[in-house]
C-alpha cells in the first residue's frame, strides 16, 4: 500500500513540476516578447569618457548634463521611436560642436565622436525604473580615447531627462509597466539567456 502511494505521490510530484515549468515558460515567454517590444521602442544615450581619471570622469558628466539639457527634448519631444532615431542621426554634428564646446569651457580640447549604434547592454536599474538586458539603438559620444568608464540612460522616451520624470512614458502601457514593476528575477533570467545569445551571435561572427 505504501508502495502505491508512494509511486502515486512521485507522479504527482512529476506532473506539478512539469505544469510549473511549463507555467514559468508561458510566463516568461510573455516576458520576453514584451522586454522586446520596449528595445525596440527605446533610443539610449551611451557616454564613454576619455578614462577613468577623476577629473575626465567629471568631464563626461559635463558634457551629459550639456546634452540632456539642450539635446534631450529634442528626442523626447519626437514623434516615436523612428523619429527619435532621425532626430538623432541628423543631429551628430551639432551634438558633437555642443560637446566640445562643454570640455572647452572646462578648459579640455579633447575631441568628441558622436555616432548611433546598436548595442548589448546588461539590465541597467535606476531609481524609478529598470530596464532588461539585451540590444538597443543609442546615441554613443565618446571623449577623446573613449577608454573610461561610461554612463547612458534613456532620450526616447525622455526617462533620464529632469523635466519629463514621471510624464514621458512609453507609448504602450506594457512596456511602462515592465520597467516600472517587473520582479528582479525575471530581469536576471532574461539577462541569462540574452547573454548566451550574445555570446552565440559573436561566436557565428568569428
Amino acid at each position: 500500500m505504501w508502495e502505491l502511494d508512494r509511486k502515486a505521490w512521485l507522479r504527482l510530484s512529476v506532473f506539478l513540476g512539469l505544469l510549473a515549468a511549463v507555467l514559468f515558460c508561458c510566463r516568461f515567454s510573455v516576458f520576453a516578447l514584451a522586454a522586446d517590444q520596449l528595445r525596440q521602442d527605446t533610443l539610449r544615450l551611451h557616454i564613454r569618457a576619455n578614462s577613468d581619471s577623476a577629473e575626465d570622469q567629471r568631464l563626461k558628466l559635463c558634457v551629459r548634463d550639456a546634452v540632456l539639457k539642450q539635446a534631450g527634448p529634442l528626442f523626447a519631444e519626437s514623434e516615436g521611436k523612428a523619429g527619435a532615431l532621425a532626430a538623432a542621426e541628423k543631429s551628430i554634428p551639432q551634438i558633437e560642436q555642443l560637446a566640445e564646446k562643454t570640455l572647452a569651457e572646462q578648459g579640455c580640447f579633447l575631441p568628441v565622436k558622436a555616432r548611433v549604434v546598436h548595442m548589448y547592454f546588461d539590465t541597467t536599474k535606476y531609481e524609478s525604473f529598470t530596464l532588461p538586458a539585451g540590444e538597443y539603438d543609442a546615441l554613443r559620444l565618446e571623449i577623446g580615447s573613449g577608454k573610461g568608464h561610461n554612463w547612458f540612460c534613456v532620450l526616447y522616451p525622455g526617462l533620464c531627462l529632469p523635466a519629463a520624470e514621471g510624464e514621458s512614458l512609453y507609448p504602450k502601457a506594457s512596456c511602462q509597466k515592465l520597467v516600472e514593476n517587473t520582479p528582479e528575477v525575471r530581469f536576471a533570467a532574461l539577462e541569462w539567456f540574452e547573454h548566451l545569445r550574445e555570446n552565440w551571435k559573436k561566436g557565428t561572427q568569428k
